[in-house]
């Protein structure tokens, strides 16, 4: 990262109430209409008019709004920059969520977005080298994802062997990692393409070391070939599964190590090596016909009875960590309140998606 000069930012015309704000802050605390209303003394529909901008707020009630969302008054006063659409998120699944839970996962995505740009007119942020191989989003059983996987393989990392660090090799693409705060469970990692710069946040609510490298690589293959495809759609994420599982296991380095039949020392071993948990293993020499389908479907069988599936045998790892936040704040010579208010987003909120060391 190379510093430069910091850089003003134009005086913004600002109106008085800006309804979308609001919407962002509710949803940002994972709140219903009809929850903030009664918290606030009036109706769901009164504030539908607030936030759709055809009404404004009377006194008290921004007041008791900025209170009952945990914000500060001026957060509703428009935003620092031009409004960033998430609106072409890739989440794992989404019937496994409810709006609630995607709609507060996007907020704080949105507000991690309003921090990057900020910090982005006085920190020189690495380019974005992300390969492009789009893969057409019907393809149910193609080549795509794996030759996609392989040349983004060749380009971010070309050294053969396990990916050292999933984590890092994305910021060091110029991709966002962003680690959300306690938010639903069943959210998984989501990414989204269309941003400025490719943004991925991981849901540390699993703590599974081997999970998250997983879901990274995941969210790479998304971010790879999958600009123009429809979010949430079963084929894409196959299509992302099967680009993990050749990115972080590519077919001529494992193919030879992988066991027939399911030897737990051996796939103990390789999940140490590798880097990816023993189900992802199974997967792998399942689809590379290594492991014959009975076999597979016993192994994954044995693994449900004695609860491997939930929590494989094994010395816990910590999760891989993001870090170029961190460092362009240090680096920006800005102290938090100041980068909080030159975001606008609230200070709180900065320290849970970027916490200071």
């Amino acid at each position: 990262m190379n510093e430069r000069f910091p850089t003003s930012r134009p005086a913004a015309a600002r109106r008085p109430f800006d309804g979308e704000r609001l919407t962002l802050a509710r949803r940002l605390r994972g709140l219903r209409k009809n929850q903030l209303a009664q918290a606030v003394g009036t109706t769901p529909a009164a504030i539908g008019r607030y936030e759709a901008g055809i009404a404004c707020p009377p006194d008290p009630v921004p007041a008791r709004l900025a209170v009952a969302l945990g914000v500060p008054a001026e957060f509703f006063g428009g935003a620092a920059g031009p409004p960033r659409a998430l609106d072409s998120a890739h989440f794992r699944s989404l019937r496994a969520t409810t709006q609630i839970e995607r709609d507060q996962a996007l907020a704080y995505g949105r507000i991690a977005a309003d921090v990057v740009a900020a910090l982005e007119e006085v920190v020189e942020f690495p380019p974005v080298t992300l390969p492009e191989r789009p893969v057409p989003p019907d393809e149910i059983a193609g080549p795509g994802p794996a030759d996609a996987a392989r040349r983004a393989r060749a380009a971010l990392c070309p050294s053969p062997g396990p990916v050292p660090h999933v984590v890092r090799l994305l910021e060091a693409a110029g991709v966002i990692v962003v680690v959300l705060p306690p938010v639903a469970e069943r959210v998984d990692a989501f990414s989204v393409g269309a941003h400025p710069r490719p943004l991925v946040l991981f849901n540390p609510a699993k703590g599974d070391y081997w999970r998250n490298r997983f879901d990274g690589a995941h969210e790479l293959g998304h971010l790879v070939m999958h600009a123009d495809a429809e979010p949430g759609e079963k084929i894409v994420e196959d299509q992302a599964q099967r680009f993990a599982a050749e990115f972080l296991l590519p077919a001529d380095e494992i193919a030879g190590e992988l066991p027939a039949f399911a030897d737990w020392d051996r796939l103990a071993v390789l999940k140490a090596r590798w880097g990816v948990s023993i189900a992802a293993l199974l997967y792998r020499a399942r689809t590379l016909g290594v492991m014959h389908e009975p076999v597979y479907r016993a192994a994954m069988a044995a693994m449900a009875r004695q609860g491997m599936r939930r929590r494989e045998p094994g010395p816990a790892r910590p999760l891989e960590g993001p870090t170029m936040l961190t460092r362009a704040i240090e680096m920006s010579g800005l102290d938090r309140d100041a980068l909080a208010r030159r975001a606008g987003v609230p200070h709180p909120d900065l320290d849970l998606l970027v916490p200071p060391r």
